[in-house]
C-alpha cells in the first residue's frame, strides 16, 4: 500500500529555495519511498524533541515527516526539508 504525501507549507518554500535539480532528486526519492509496501523501511525514527517523527535521507539533506498508518488511510506529512548542518536545530 502505497502512502499519500502531503508537503507542509514550509516545505514547500525550502523545495522552491533549492536549486531545481536537487528539489526534483528529493520529491522523486520521497514519492519512491512512500510507493513501498512499508513506507518507514527507509527511514530513521527521531529522537529527542523530534520524537514521533521521522526522517530520511537524501543526499546532504533530510526530510523530516510525521507518518499515520491508522487503519487503512496511510499518509506521510513532509514537515521539512533543510540541508544536514541545519535541520535538528
Amino acid at each position: 500500500m502505497s502512502a499519500t504525501v502531503i508537503y507542509s507549507d514550509d516545505a514547500l518554500q525550502q523545495l522552491k529555495k533549492l536549486s531545481p535539480l536537487i528539489a526534483k532528486r528529493i520529491v522523486l526519492k520521497i514519492a519512491d519511498n512512500a510507493s513501498q509496501a512499508e513506507p518507514l523501511a527507509r527511514a530513521k525514527a527521531l529522537q529527542g524533541r523530534l520524537s514521533g517523527k521521522y526522517r530520511y535521507r537524501i543526499g546532504d539533506y533530510r526530510v523530516v515527516f510525521t507518518y499515520d498508518g491508522k487503519g487503512g488511510i496511510v499518509v506521510l506529512i513532509v514537515l521539512t526539508i533543510k540541508h544536514r548542518k541545519d535541520v535538528y536545530r
